[in-house]
C-alpha cells in the first residue's frame, strides 16, 4: 500500500472499517425478503463468492492490527430475552466483557482487515478477522447448567461470528460458528473522535449453535436463526 499523509491515512482506515463491517452480511439487501419479516439472517452472504483465480489486484487499504479497541456492543432483541425466559435460562458475561441495559459488551482485542475494490475481481472482497479474546456471555438453566460462548472471532468475508463453547467447565468446541451476521439495517458510517462507529447489523443464533443449545438444554426451543439482537462496533482508527 502507498505511503498516505495522516489525513489520507485515518480516510482510508475508516473505509475499510466501514467497508468490512458493512459486509458482515450484505446478503439480500437490495430487497425486502423473509428475513426480514421472520427476523432471519440470509445463509450465503455476496461477499463469500469465490475469489478469482490467480488475481494480481491490490488491495484499497489494510488495517493489519486491530490493536487499538474498542468493542462490540449488542442491544438485545425482547424476542430473544423471551425465549430466554421460556426456557428458563439467564443471561451473563465471561471474562472481560460486560451486561449492562440489556446490551451486552465485548471488547476488541485484534486482528487485521484487508478491503478489495467490490467492483474488481477479488472476493471476498472484504476479508480479515476481529478478535474478542477473553470475553463473552453465558447462559445458566435453573438446574446449574451453564454454557459459556466465548473469545469470538467476526469473519467479515463470511459474515459470521465463531468462538468457543463451554458447557459446565468443559470444552465442547472450539472456533465454532456461532452467529450469522445481517447488514439489511446498517445504518451509515459515523465517527466519533478518532474512531469509526456502525450501528444496526442484526446478529441471528447459526444452526450449529441452535443444535448445540438444544441438545445442551434438552429443548427444541432455539430457533435457527432467531434474532438476538442489534450490533454496534467502534473501532480505534489510531
Amino acid at each position: 500500500m502507498h505511503l498516505l499523509d495522516r489525513s489520507s491515512l485515518v480516510r482510508s482506515t475508516l473505509a475499510v472499517v466501514a467497508a468490512g463491517t458493512l459486509v458482515l452480511g450484505l446478503a439480500a439487501c437490495s430487497s425486502t425478503s423473509d428475513s426480514e419479516s421472520n427476523n432471519t439472517a440470509p445463509t450465503h452472504p455476496v461477499n463469500a463468492t469465490e475469489p478469482a483465480e490467480e488475481s494480481t489486484e491490490e488491495p484499497l487499504a489494510t488495517i493489519p492490527a486491530l490493536t487499538g479497541g474498542v468493542d462490540t456492543q449488542v442491544a438485545v432483541d425482547a424476542s430473544f430475552v423471551d425465549a430466554l425466559g421460556t426456557l428458563g435460562l439467564t443471561p451473563g458475561v465471561v471474562g472481560t466483557a460486560t451486561f449492562t441495559d440489556g446490551t451486552f459488551s465485548f471488547p476488541i482485542t485484534g486482528g487485521n482487515v484487508t478491503y478489495y475494490d467490490p467492483e474488481g475481481d477479488v472476493r471476498p472482497y472484504v476479508q480479515g478477522n476481529i478478535d474478542h479474546d477473553d470475553s463473552g456471555l453465558s447462559l445458566t438453566a435453573a438446574d446449574g447448567t451453564v454454557v459459556e460462548l466465548s473469545d469470538f472471532r467476526i469473519d467479515p468475508g463470511e459474515s459470521k461470528l465463531y468462538g468457543t463453547v463451554t458447557a459446565n467447565g468443559t470444552v465442547a468446541a472450539q472456533d465454532a460458528y456461532l452467529f450469522t451476521l445481517w447488514g439489511g439495517t446498517l445504518e451509515p458510517l459515523k465517527t466519533e473522535g478518532t474512531n469509526a462507529v456502525l450501528e444496526g447489523t442484526t446478529v441471528h443464533v447459526s444452526p450449529d449453535a441452535a443444535a448445540l443449545l438444544n441438545a445442551t438444554f434438552d429443548t427444541d426451543a432455539v430457533q435457527d436463526q432467531m434474532l438476538v439482537g442489534v450490533a454496534k462496533i467502534t473501532v480505534a482508527t489510531q
